[in-house]
């Protein structure tokens, strides 16, 4: 198999001064490569200190995103998914509609086999909120999958992957 030169393919990772943008912004997510196509591999990235705005008080929600994928041709590239992550500091936006629109920028950004985000946002007025994204492409092992997660995705909602 011939080398992957991966470093022209990416921009945030060789940058020398990180280029921070607090607008949300899809176009700052960049994808590399899969070396391993042909096998199926879990990858699981997890964005521990994510913050976004509550859309109504403007007053900052934190919380844990877990990204879990099965990749097929692109894989994210995880600065510019922190950047990309970084971009929602102030989008004032609910969690549901942040983990759902970071799911669909994913999946038009790899084209995954498999695609998870779980969101565990922390407690407001003692109330927490775990919202989820499930995509499967059209394969039928795949979508065996995701109907077999999003059946049992909360029998234990502090899980990690």
């Amino acid at each position: 198999m011939p080398k992957i030169n991966r470093e022209e393919e990416l921009k945030s990772l060789g940058a020398t001064k990180t280029n921070y943008q607090y607008v949300y912004n899809p176009k700052l997510l960049e994808t590399f490569e899969n070396a391993h196509p042909e096998q199926d591999y879990w990858v699981t990235l997890n964005a521990d200190e994510f913050s976004s705005l509550c859309p109504i008080t403007n007053q900052p929600d934190f919380g844990t995103l877990i990204i879990n994928y099965i990749p097929k041709l692109k894989m994210v590239e995880s600065k510019s998914l922190k950047l990309y992550l970084f971009s929602f500091l102030n989008n004032g936006e609910f969690h549901e509609d942040v983990v759902n629109k970071i799911g669909k920028d994913l999946v038009a950004l790899m084209n995954p086999k498999y695609l998870e985000i779980i969101g565990l946002f922390y407690p407001r007025g003692n109330i927490s909120i775990h919202p989820s994204f499930f995509y499967a492409n059209e394969e039928e092992h795949y979508q065996n999958i995701k109907a077999h997660r999003f059946m049992n995705h909360n029998l234990n909602p502090k899980r990690v992957g």
